[in-house]
């Protein structure tokens, strides 16, 4: 019988992704997230559920991971469903989980929404502080792009989009090229 394992998860990283290396050399980066649900209950009343989910994701899209998350950041995560089992050392007991190994990693943060892409905004002053010079630089590159001359406009007749009237306008004309 054919089976089907894809797992497609939106939420917020819980901690920093961590990452460690093989002794082949795969990356593996793991972190947490929280995936809210909302819902009303029949008597009205708002509720938010929380499920946490340990994520894996290998090779170079995990040191991506490694690089541009952080703790708060939101993802988008599409991948397949593990189950792990284990004895626990201390007890003896068997342990089991679910993961998610992560095949695809959307990063949906922008640094104006929460996300700052690689660094906290702690390390991005002290990077300024400590090298005045280099952050003069890229002014400098920058001021020849904006004596650039502005794009040309519009062709004449073309004033954009039509204005919606809130009409539909339907044309009741015989369908004759149904191509089925």
């Amino acid at each position: 019988m054919p089976s089907f394992n894809k797992v497609l998860l939106m939420g917020n990283l819980t901690r920093d992704p961590q990452t460690r290396f093989t002794s082949g050399g795969s990356g593996l980066c793991q972190f947490g997230m929280a995936i809210n649900r909302r819902y009303t209950t029949a008597s009205g009343e708002d509720r938010e559920d929380t499920c946490f989910v340990d994520i894996d994701v290998w090779g170079k899209q995990g040191e991506s991971c490694q690089s541009y998350l952080h703790k708060g950041s939101a993802v988008f995560v599409e991948g397949r469903l593990r189950f792990d089992q284990w004895e626990d050392r201390d007890s003896g007991q068997r342990r089991s989980r679910l993961t998610v190994t992560g095949e695809r990693v959307q990063f949906l943060s922008s640094p104006g929404r929460g996300g700052d892409f690689g660094g906290s905004s702690d390390d991005q002053s002290q990077q300024q502080q400590q090298d005045p010079q280099q952050q003069q630089a890229p002014q400098q590159q920058q001021a020849p792009q904006q004596q650039q001359q502005p794009p040309p406009p519009f062709p004449a007749g073309n004033d954009g989009p039509a204005p919606d009237t809130g009409v539909f306008n339907v044309n009741d004309d015989p369908i004759d090229d149904i191509p089925f």
